[in-house]
C-alpha cells in the first residue's frame, strides 16, 4: 500500500506563506477580499445546476461565496484551501452551517480529488499564483480528472493590466488567448469579461473572468 503523499518544499513554503497571511490580517483586509463575489454567484446561478450538484470552490480561503451558496440552497459544496487558518475562520463564521460543507486542506496541484465528480469547479485568484509550467500542468490535470465531462469551470485570474505581484508573491497574468492556450482544447469558452477589483488598500487589480465547459466528449483518462 502506498504511503501518504508528502508535501514538497514548494508546497510547504506556499502553505507557510498563506498561514501567515491569514494569521496577521483579518479577512476583510486581505487584498483579494470582496464582501460578495457577485459575478461568480450570478454566473453560478445562471448555470441552472441542481441544488445537489457537487461544487468545488478552489482556494475558497475566507471568501463569503460559500455563505451565499448556502443561502441559495446549494447542498453539495466543497471548499478547498491550502491554509488551515483560512478554513478555520470560515467554519467559525458559519457556525452550525459548517457541518453542511466538505472541507479540504491541501494544495490544488497535489490534493486527492474524486475522479469525474464535480459539476462546477470555481477558482477566483488561485491559478495565477501558479507561475511555473509544471504547476500549471498539474492544475490542469487535476481539473480534467475531477470535473465531470460537460461540467463547468469558472475562473478569475489576473489580466495583463494587473500588477505583477499579489500578497507578496509573483503572479502569472493572462490574456484570454494565453489562458485558453494553457487550459487546452478540452474546454469550451462560454463567456468572459474583465472586472476591476480594488483592494482594501486601494490597489487596482484587473481580473479576467471566464466560464468554460469541459466538452462532453472529452475522453482524456484522469491523471493519477
Amino acid at each position: 500500500m502506498a504511503g501518504p503523499i508528502r508535501p514538497t518544499s514548494t508546497e510547504m513554503n506556499l502553505k507557510n506563506h498563506w498561514e501567515r497571511a491569514y494569521s496577521t490580517k483579518p479577512a476583510e483586509r486581505l487584498g483579494w477580499y470582496k464582501p460578495h463575489l457577485q459575478t461568480s454567484l450570478t454566473w453560478i446561478k445562471e448555470l441552472g445546476l441542481r441544488m445537489d450538484a457537487p461544487i468545488l470552490d478552489v482556494g475558497g480561503g475566507a471568501s463569503t461565496l460559500v455563505d451565499d451558496l448556502l443561502v441559495e440552497g446549494y447542498q453539495s459544496i466543497t471548499v478547498l484551501d491550502i491554509s488551515e487558518k483560512a478554513l478555520s475562520s470560515v467554519r467559525a463564521r458559519l457556525g452550525e452551517r459548517a457541518e453542511l460543507i466538505t472541507w479540504l486542506e491541501g494544495d490544488i496541484t497535489s490534493v486527492d480529488l474524486p475522479a469525474r465528480h464535480y459539476e462546477l469547479w470555481h477558482d477566483r485568484a488561485v491559478f495565477h499564483f501558479l507561475t511555473e509550467p509544471e504547476q500549471q500542468r498539474q492544475y490542469r490535470d487535476q481539473l480534467l480528472r475531477a470535473l465531470k465531462p460537460g461540467g463547468h469551470f469558472i475562473i478569475a485570474t489576473f489580466a495583463p493590466q494587473a500588477p505583477p505581484r499579489c500578497s507578496g508573491l509573483p503572479v502569472q497574468r493572462y490574456s484570454l488567448e494565453q489562458l485558453e492556450s494553457t487550459l487546452g482544447k478540452e474546454f469550451e469558452l462560454m463567456r468572459n469579461h474583465k472586472e476591476l477589483h480594488i483592494t482594501p488598500g486601494g490597489v487596482e487589480q484587473m481580473y479576467l473572468y471566464c466560464q468554460y465547459r469541459l466538452r462532453p466528449d472529452n475522453t482524456m483518462e484522469p491523471a493519477r
